[in-house]
């Protein structure tokens, strides 16, 4: 995924804080447990984000201590766990390879050899992950197909592009077990997916026109994107309004208060830092969640 799907922990309660942490942990040892160490470069808030909604999703999860294997003379961490943080994992591991065989094919034989590397090592965790979920990597597999279509006709319908990608992260709501809440899921992670879409081709938007690469801000507008910053601001915010109505519906138990932190503060903070061109400079710092907040990423709500 991207990294754009942040928590604004300064504005959480110490529960809150540490449930995300938990969480955090938690993905990372599912992740290492199911697709070996080098599937644990693969964790993310983006990720970290969908495990919690997984997990609320199926109705809660329970907790295990466990040491950090990056840190090791640490004291054991709560560590999420549960059916959903496998599911979570392997969608992850699904996503990623995914995500590295687009950038094998946008970026031509030389500048991709490092990620045709990393595709190589991911292999057998994707084969794994692929195996645990065919029917969701069929889904994205289908997705793509979609999605790259429009992007080798270099379409200007900026919607049909974010739908299809939309379509692709809407796909991991499958992982709920009760239908009610699969269905709400589904189109939280839908309008989450089409905002995640739109932020990243204002990011890449340069990158991609100096490359001679496909951006759907750019063929929507003519290469007039940063004249139209105001409606890509008003387009966003109304995914986020519906992706916090959809999340309305749903039971989330425990973490409702993460749930509407990352959405109603944490992405629109991330949003105007993306548009005032501050994100590079905030996304380029790898740092745990406890370590890092997003205070002062954008305009208080």
């Amino acid at each position: 995924m991207f990294g754009y799907v942040r928590p604004a922990l300064e504005r959480l309660s110490q529960e809150g804080r540490d449930g995300y942490q938990s969480a955090y942990c938690g993905l990372c040892h599912a992740l290492g447990r199911r697709h070996g160490f080098l599937a644990r470069l693969t964790l993310q808030y983006d990720f970290t984000f969908l495990a919690i909604l997984l997990t609320a999703g199926a109705g809660g999860g329970g907790r295990i201590c466990k040491r950090c294997p990056a840190h090791p003379l640490r004291g054991p961490r709560s560590c999420l766990a549960g059916g959903q943080l496998d599911a979570a994992a392997d969608q992850s591991v699904i996503l990623t390879w995914h995500k590295l065989s687009d950038d094998v094919a946008d970026h031509g034989f030389f500048a991709g050899l490092p990620y045709r590397f990393l595709r190589l090592l991911f292999g057998r965790a994707y084969r794994r992950a692929a195996r645990a979920q065919p029917a969701f990597d069929a889904q994205v597999r289908e997705g793509l197909t979609r999605l790259g279509a429009l992007e080798e006709a270099r379409s200007p319908q900026l919607d049909r592009a974010a739908d299809a990608f939309a379509r692709i992260l809407a796909c991991s709501a499958q992982a709920v077990p009760r239908e009610g809440e699969r269905r709400a899921m589904g189109q939280l992670l839908y309008h989450l997916g089409r905002w995640i879409y739109l932020m990243d081709g204002w990011d890449d938007w340069e990158e991609d026109k100096k490359r001679g690469r496909y951006n759907p801000l750019d063929a929507r507008f003519q290469g007039q994107v940063r004249e139209n910053r105001d409606y890509l601001d008003t387009t966003a915010t109304h995914s986020l309004r519906l992706a916090g109505s959809a999340a309305g519906l749903l039971e989330l138990g425990e973490w409702t208060p993460v749930v509407e932190n990352v959405l109603y503060t944490g992405l629109p903070a991330v949003q105007s830092a993306v548009l005032d061109g501050r994100w590079h400079d905030m996304r380029d710092i790898r740092r745990r969640p406890h370590e890092r907040s997003l205070r002062g990423a954008g305009r208080e709500p």
